[in-house]
């Protein structure tokens, strides 16, 4: 092809006009032909296999990415590719992870996703898929009826800046109470691990928790708490995004082929939860026991599995709404997300099994 441009040059060259305008035209199908596309999902990669290092939590809302990495889905569609797994209590300290170096993919919910996008000015991640919609509440003390029954007590959330944390500030704020990051204000916000939140609930040390699942299950079955708020209940049609899968950008420019099995493989997975959740449940109980130690009752996972849905719809509009949660409580200084969303990959694998594409913001 460069030949052939090259004599085309020659034969306009006597037009000194013509000669540049074919020499630029040349040039710039040369680059294109070299070096491919320049978007996020690029077709060129590096010879050989790469390592996908994936991080996700040992919660119910994590099901999908438990699924794939029990049932060995993920593995089999990155074929040549090597997984690596790593867990994590939280959406911070995962996005820590994989802003450091650490992740090159992680499932997490909105708020982290948002702050490593917002705090990199846009540049070091991507939301690729969703996972997972519903699944958080605020459970409480029974003696506690509404938003004024919490003032002048302590409430956890499991980290600051988290998705559960901002949905709780911002719940706090429409109702008229002010929270700070540091635990002041008319609720004390408490940051806790998930599993720490359930022994302090019992013991009287709080008064309440917005937690995802199996925990607001748990603090209600095992701990004596009520519901205040199921979350659904607070968005269009109760469907607001969870959990999704988010990828380090330099990642996905390198490794476009390895993002795009991982998304086979988590389409696969969402489908044999939709196809067989009986047997879903058993995989994920398997999962959470081999990260914590210690399983789940039947009752637990029944409870918090009809509390969720599973789907590769990244629920975007869910997402900007929750960005502007976070700058409204103070958590967040810009609450501009264009751009996070790449697509690209994940429409391709709905495209080749029949399935309809999805949107981004």
């Amino acid at each position: 092809m460069l030949t052939k441009l090259i004599n085309m040059i020659g034969k306009v060259g006597n037009c000194r006009g013509a000669g540049l305008v074919a020499l630029s035209a040349a040039l710039s199908l040369v680059a294109a032909t070299a070096c491919g596309d320049d978007s996020s999902a690029s077709s060129a990669e590096p010879d050989g296999p790469a390592t996908v290092r994936l991080g996700h939590f040992a919660n119910v809302t994590h099901a999908t990415a438990i699924v794939g990495v029990e049932k060995g889905i993920f593995a089999a569609s990155l074929g040549a590719d090597k997984l690596e797994v790593k867990t994590f209590n939280a959406g911070p300290a995962a996005v820590e992870a994989l802003l450091s170096g650490g992740l090159d993919a992680t499932y997490i919910g909105p708020n982290p996703a948002i702050n490593a996008f917002v705090k990199s000015d846009g540049k070091a991640v991507r939301i690729v898929s969703g996972a997972t919609s519903g699944g958080a509440a605020l459970v409480v003390k029974p003696s506690v009826a509404d938003a004024a029954g919490l003032r002048r007590k302590k409430v956890a959330s499991p980290q600051v800046g988290g998705t559960q944390d901002v949905a709780l500030r911002q719940w706090l704020a429409s109702k008229g109470l002010k929270t700070t990051p540091q635990g002041g204000g008319d609720v004390s916000i408490v940051p806790q691990e998930n599993a720490q939140t359930l022994e302090t609930f019992r013991a009287g040390q709080i008064d309440g928790a917005w937690v995802p699942e199996p925990w607001a299950t748990r603090l209600v079955q095992e701990g004596g708490g009520k519901v205040l708020v199921d979350e659904r209940e607070l968005w269009p049609d109760g469907q607001f995004v969870t959990t999704h899968l988010v990828v380090r950008t330099a990642f996905l420019k390198e490794h476009p082929g390895t993002v795009r099995r991982l998304l086979q493989g988590q389409v696969e997975a969402n489908r044999f939860i939709a196809d067989q959740p009986d047997q879903a449940k058993q995989v994920v109980n398997q999962g959470i026991t081999k990260i914590t130690g210690k399983g789940l009752p039947a009752t637990v996972i029944d409870g918090a599995w009809k509390n969720l849905s599973f789907t590769n719809d990244p629920i975007a509009t869910s997402l900007s709404t929750s960005a502007r949660h976070a700058k409204d409580v103070g958590l967040l200084a810009d609450a501009e997300v264009a751009g996070i969303y790449d697509l690209t990959l994940l429409n391709e694998v709905l495209r080749s099994t029949n399935q309809p594409e999805l949107k981004g913001l």
